[in-house]
Parts: structure tokens; C-alpha cells; sequence
């Protein structure tokens, strides 16, 4: 999108991106209790894709309430937060999208994942709702991602076998990469995808469908 000319704002938590360009502004926000500074913003938004995420892999036994809790901030009450910040600028473009993020765990099931499939369930309840709530003037879709390859992943992607190993659960024989998500991210905020709202996106190697 930076290279087609699009201008895009980014913010971060607590890790600052690695890139530079011409047409990227990022700074960093705090996401559940931090309001975003519309300074540098324009009066219309085409976008917003909300994109934080957290991976706590614990025995349901050993999470405590508050983790839920603290969890359902940063996934759901973030993200409501800033999109009814932005939600007159968005009402202001003439073609707006908004994407948000689940994970393949809400759809699927597995062990040990009850943390982030109770938040990302919400987000796609958020989703459905919104996009009702918001048509005909502003698009609202998630993408549920397996497995990719990031830094918040590292722990499960850190050598070639844990990459293997992790790649051979999925039918297509690989875990995820960043473009993989960039390419779906890139569709939904554009006008190629214009009749599509309300929808759960699994960009996942098949894992949530197929069993081999």
C-alpha cells in the first residue's frame, strides 16, 4: 500500500516497526488506556486495521480471571476504543474499511488456547455486529489467522525444526508468513473487495478446514 501511494499511520504498543518510507508515519500509542493523537491524521480514513495481539498458551487452570480480563482489553476494548475515535473520519470517506483480527483457535479448538479464543471469539462477534450496524458506509471484516512466522510468534518459530515441525501441522505444509497476511490485508481496505462484509477470513494453510 506504501508503494502505491497510499499514506498510512501506524502505532505500536511497545515494539517500534524496523521500516522507514516516505509515505509511513508511526508512533507509539498505548493501546487500552492511550488515546490516539489525530494531529497529523486527515479529515477522511479509508482504513483501519487494528492488529494487536498477545499468545498465552497456559492450562486453563493456571490463568487467572484478571489474565481474561487484562487480555479482553487489549484485543476487544482496544480496538472499540479506537474505532469509535475514528468513526467520524471513517464516516467521511466514501469507500471505508475496517479489519480486524481473530485466530484460527476460535473456529478450531485446542488445548491450552482458552485465553486468546474466549478475546478473539469477541472480536468476531465485534465484527459481525459492526458490519450490520455500519453497512452500507463502512466494510467491517476480520482475518483469523494460523501460525505466522513474527516476533510475537518467535518462541514457536525460533529454529528450522520448530518451523518444520509446526509447518507439517498444516496442509499446506508451512506456517504463515507476514506477506501472507499483508496480501489479505491489503485486499479487504481495498476496492477489490467491495462487496464483502462481515466475513471471517481464515488465511490459515487450511488448518481450520481441512484434515489430511
Amino acid at each position: 500500500m506504501l508503494n502505491d501511494g497510499h499514506s498510512v499511520f501506524t502505532t505500536y504498543n511497545s515494539t517500534a516497526l524496523d521500516i522507514s518510507h516516505p509515505n509511513l508515519t508511526s508512533t507509539q500509542l498505548e493501546v487500552v488506556n492511550g488515546v490516539l493523537d489525530e494531529t497529523d491524521l486527515p479529515a477522511a480514513i479509508d482504513g483501519l486495521v487494528y492488529c494487536p495481539g498477545s499468545i498465552n498458551l497456559k492450562p486453563f487452570t493456571r490463568i487467572k480471571p484478571q489474565d481474561f480480563v487484562a487480555d479482553y482489553e487489549l484485543q476487544v476494548v482496544g480496538a472499540i476504543k479506537l474505532i469509535q475515535q475514528l468513526l467520524p473520519k471513517l464516516k467521511a470517506s466514501s469507500a471505508a474499511s475496517i479489519v480486524l483480527f481473530s485466530t484460527v483457535a476460535v473456529g478450531v479448538g485446542f488445548p491450552f488456547h482458552s485465553q486468546v479464543s474466549a478475546s478473539k471469539g469477541a472480536v468476531e462477534g465485534l465484527t459481525k455486529a459492526l458490519a450490520a450496524e455500519f453497512a452500507p458506509t463502512i466494510r467491517v471484516n476480520c482475518i483469523a489467522p494460523s501460525l505466522t512466522d513474527t516476533p510475537l510468534a518467535n518462541r514457536f518459530v525460533s529454529t528450522a525444526d520448530k518451523k518444520a515441525a509446526n509447518g507439517n501441522r498444516h496442509p499446506l505444509k508451512r506456517i504463515g508468513t507476514p506477506q501472507d497476511i499483508t496480501n489479505m490485508v491489503t485486499f479487504l481496505c481495498s476496492e477489490q473487495s467491495s462487496w464483502m462484509t462481515g466475513q471471517i477470513l481464515h488465511v490459515d494453510g487450511g488448518m481450520s478446514t481441512l484434515k489430511l
